[in-house]
């Protein structure tokens, strides 16, 4: 078996579809199994999903158990000799499959690459993610990209052939299973956000290298997934960026993270509140700013409490 996929799905019936369909149709002369986790979704995708593809193997949970857990278990079943990690609001392109594979044959030194994603115009999305500092979680990731392009590479620059990276967007992820086996699968601790960059983060530590493939272009319908529960994905990202912190950068930094970050987003809160005052409210992007930066403020400011983002409490 050449590759296992696996596609973790929750309420994105029609994107689901479209994947599946993608993968089907642009993916040629690959031996590949698909596995559909589905988490808990209530808006039909299981059975919409079976009845166009029988030949797709589907976990389905009662409940929301999050990315990393749910990739786990298929990760668990799998055969291929490459896993695919696919988000189900992505599209492939023809031959962006095959790539990665070719990519991963030739390098024997990678453990995990990651694809060229695209907005559904065509135009790129960032597709590398640096390992999360203080810098990057408290200054401006742009700028920082902009300045220092060697150090924070991302969509600004063109890059002709694959450059090694500290992480790549888990929304189209090839890892090789030797890696598995020797770092584990992902940490199942973090619900959502951030586990693929732990995951690269554990598999740098142990030797192996990750790369970014532009040659291997994915269309990637970015947030979707979470679109309708916009406040509390927020809330889950700055767990995930705690939780990293905790674990690969001590006790010192995610101190300074967790009263930096208090600091940044009350500036942002008040900002945006003036300008929000100054255009009367008529801004509709500034409002959902406003009232975002309000939610995880409050959150915040309550100690950070179970129960405001998307992992459910049991």
């Amino acid at each position: 078996m050449d590759l296992s996929v696996v596609i973790v799905n929750w309420n994105t019936k029609n994107l689901l579809l479209q994947c599946l369909e993608s993968l089907c149709q642009m993916v040629k002369g690959t031996e590949m199994e698909v596995f559909v986790v589905d988490n808990g979704s209530t808006d039909g995708s299981v059975v919409a999903a079976k009845a166009k593809f029988p030949e797709v193997t589907f976990i389905q949970n009662q409940t929301n158990l999050g990315f990393a857990r749910a990739n786990n278990q298929a990760l668990g079943l799998a055969k291929g000799k490459y896993l695919l990690l696919l988000n189900p609001d992505t599209q492939v392109k023809e031959g962006a499959v095959e790539r990665l594979i070719s990519f991963m044959d030739a390098h024997p030194e990678a453990g995990g690459a990651g694809a060229q994603l695209l907005n559904s115009d065509g135009s790129k999305q960032n597709s590398i993610a640096n390992f999360p500092s203080l810098a990057t979680e408290l200054l401006n990731k742009r700028l920082l990209r902009w300045l220092f392009p060697k150090a924070y590479p991302g969509k600004e620059r063109n890059y002709r052939e694959p450059i090694e990276v500290d992480s790549v967007i888990g929304a189209c992820m090839i890892v090789r299973r030797e890696a598995i086996g020797q770092v584990g699968l992902l940490d199942e601790d973090y619900f959502l956000f951030l586990e693929e960059t732990d995951w690269c983060y554990r598999m740098k530590k142990a030797g192996w290298k990750i790369y970014h493939v532009p040659q291997a272009q994915i269309y990637h319908f970015q947030g979707k997934g979470v679109e309708i529960e916009k406040k509390r994905a927020k809330v889950e990202y700055h767990c995930s960026r705690y939780r990293f912190f905790k674990k690969n950068r001590g006790s010192l930094q995610w101190s300074i993270l967790l009263i930096g970050s208090v600091i940044k987003l009350i500036v942002e809160l008040f900002m945006m509140g003036i300008a929000c005052l100054f255009t009367f409210f008529a801004v509709k992007k500034w409002k959902k700013r406003l009232s975002i930066y309000a939610y995880l403020t409050w959150w915040h400011l309550r100690g950070c409490p179970k129960g405001m983002g998307l992992k459910p409490i049991k």
